[in-house]
């Protein structure tokens, strides 16, 4: 669940964004007294995700409006189904509305996209996590849509995790890894988690002699991260694996067979689509 101290900021920028000064449309055509009723309605199947988003858009723009949720984030919503309605003013609503279904549209298609690797990975000991390849101001809610969906959330930002790149590599390629660990230990906080992204096997296995808390196996072929789980259970280690790049739907089942504990997949924040979702005006 958001604290409405994290939703209503994004929710003022959005809604600053689309209304401006005002609606002219609807200030020009619909008197300002007129009480309507109205419905969400899911156009498509998905995981339903950022109604209480959706309830704050409503009420910022005029807290006299009267909003019931009638399905809850995470539950899955078929073709044709409410999800809340909405009755008070019709200008009020009009304001509220593209808003509010920009939110729900984009975060329950995350949802629903994450959903739908979870499922492909169901029985394995693998975690689906996000990455922060996400929109611009929207990586609260987006990650929130992952987890909502089913999936594990990533880092937040450079700020929470430590997470050792190929361009990090690149500038210090004359150190090695493990004194690089070691001194980056020595520089945060106790319990910041660890990671290290390594693209072969020989890269791999001096990581493996690090204290990271996970390797990461960029863009590394099936059959190679076979081998690098093979090594990593030769050697009874006990960092974790994670693979991360070119996963997909048809892919991501024979990746975690592999016996990896992590994939990333960028993909369900920056290229899941929007569900079709309708605001329809049921009553005045």
């Amino acid at each position: 669940m958001l604290r409405a101290s994290l939703i209503d900021p994004l929710v003022k920028i959005a809604l600053k964004e689309d209304v401006g000064s005002k609606d002219i449309t609807t200030s020009a055509l619909i008197p300002r007294n007129l009480t309507i009723k109205a419905e969400i309605e899911f156009k498509q199947s998905g995981v339903v995700c950022g109604i209480e988003i959706a309830e704050r858009v409503f009420r910022l723009v005029d807290e006299n409006l009267r909003f019931l949720p009638v399905a809850k984030d995470g539950e899955w919503a078929e073709k044709g189904r409410e999800v809340a309605y909405i009755e008070g003013l019709g200008v009020s609503i009009l304001i509220a509305e593209r808003t509010a279904l920009n939110f729900i549209s984009h975060l329950s298609g995350i949802a629903t996209k994450t959903k739908e690797f979870v499922e492909k990975v169901k029985g394995t000991n693998t975690r689906i996590m996000d990455t922060r390849k996400t929109t611009p101001g929207l990586r609260i809610f987006e990650k929130y849509a992952v987890s909502t969906g089913g999936g594990v959330n990533h880092r937040l930002g450079l700020y929470d995790q430590v997470l050792i790149k190929d361009n990090h590599l690149r500038i210090l390629r004359k150190e090695p890894l493990v004194e690089m660990v070691a001194r980056t230990k020595q520089a945060v906080l106790k319990k910041t988690i660890i990671g290290v992204e390594v693209k072969n096997l020989m890269e791999l296995k001096e990581a493996l002699k690090s204290k990271a808390d996970y390797v990461l196996l960029d863009n590394m072929s099936v059959e190679m991260v076979r081998e690098a789980v093979a090594h990593k259970n030769k050697i009874r280690s006990k960092i974790e694996l994670e693979v991360s790049g070119n996963v997909n739907l048809n892919n991501v089942r024979e990746y975690a067979e592999t016996g990896v504990e992590r994939i990333s997949i960028g993909a369900l924040t920056h290229a899941a689509p929007s569900i079709d979702i309708a605001l329809d005006i049921v009553g005045s």
